[in-house]
């Protein structure tokens, strides 16, 4: 009964999408379960009160402390079950009308996409370590099984290795031979995230710039930037301006920064000239309005048009993930 009840609640809530808003995609999403950034409640601020550290208690304590004992008036509470986080992003989007780019466990993704058919595109969460290291012969039978549409989200900085590692040169030749997009996390991660199981994680590691010697020698792979290397502004533009191919996503930081921050990042982006390459995400994991802040964020924000504003939540992903006429007409209600 209570399935059904969503079910009519997401019918109404993507009509009422379909009547007064146009169509969104999110190029960042999560198939978390509930407990993947603690244990549930976890209740978020945004944007996020960094702390700082009395090194006399465990920087964990500290940092957890944060998200038990809130202390803004509107913090996000995140789901107490895995069908509930689940649930809840899937209505998010439908409000929305948003479309995104799922990563987690192929199986995971998979039941996903099961549950809202049409609403994800499949990532997957790959990083250098067992259990979520998938050999290239792994990655080129999910493809082939229409189960990987993106190889992101690649989360290696937080093993403190660099994107121009030998044990990731057949990653990037697979997916170069099978023009298969790329969502490489560089920037900024939870704050003190050294302190909170990623010892070799480095905050030298937020430059874009890291991706040159790839890009080289790969020119035509499909790369955007997670998190948009933030907050190594300089380094992003000059990436940006070196290889016209690079997109940037933006990510976490436009809800956790204070918006003064994020906006003085973006524009800068924005009015350098690359406006048409950065592209929404919510990096939605536990939080499923952290789709609605993301994007009212992008729709709030005063130095954009409305055409930019249109660009960044949908058209520049459209044209990166080269859609078909066929299926932006059907993200627009046009189709037959």
């Amino acid at each position: 009964m209570r399935r059904l009840l969503l079910l009519i609640l997401a019918l109404s809530s993507t009509v009422a999408a379909d009547e007064t808003g146009l169509p969104i995609i999110d190029m960042h999403l999560h198939a978390d379960v509930a407990a993947a950034n603690g244990p549930p409640p976890m209740h978020l601020c945004v944007p996020f009160d960094f702390p700082a550290w009395d090194q006399r208690e465990p920087y964990g304590a500290a940092f957890m402390r944060r998200f038990k004992q809130p202390d803004c008036d509107d913090p996000i509470s995140s789901p107490m079950t895995d069908e509930e986080l689940l649930d809840r992003t899937v209505e998010a989007m439908e409000r929305n009308n948003v479309y995104g780019v799922l990563s987690g466990p192929p199986e995971r993704v998979a039941a996903w996409q099961a549950a809202a058919p049409g609403r994800f595109w499949a990532g997957i969460d790959f990083r250098l370590v067992e259990g979520r290291d998938y050999s290239p012969q792994t990655l080129t039978e999910l493809h082939e099984a229409g189960r990987l549409d993106v190889f992101a989200e690649v989360t290696n900085q937080y093993e403190g290795i660099e994107p121009d590692d030998a044990r990731m040169a057949p990653n990037w030749s697979l997916m170069e031979e099978l023009d298969i997009p790329v969502g490489i996390h560089i920037g900024t991660g939870p704050p003190g995230v050294i302190y909170l199981g990623s010892p070799d994680y480095r905050a030298r590691m937020h430059s874009p710039l890291a991706l040159e010697e790839v890009l080289a020698a790969h020119p035509r792979l499909r790369v955007y930037v997670m998190h948009a290397g933030f907050p190594m502004l300089d380094d992003t533009l000059a990436l940006l301006y070196a290889h016209p191919q690079v997109y940037v996503g933006i990510g976490v930081i436009a809800q956790m920064q204070p918006r003064p921050v994020f906006y003085r990042y973006l524009k800068s982006i924005v009015d350098a000239g690359f406006g048409e390459r950065v592209l929404f995400g919510s990096d939605q994991m536990v939080w499923p309005e952290l789709i609605d802040r993301g994007i009212a964020v992008v729709q709030e924000a005063p130095f954009l048009s409305e055409e930019q504003k249109r660009d960044i939540l949908y058209n520049n992903a459209a044209r990166f993930l080269r859609l078909s006429d066929e299926i932006i007409a059907a993200h627009h209600g046009r189709g037959n």
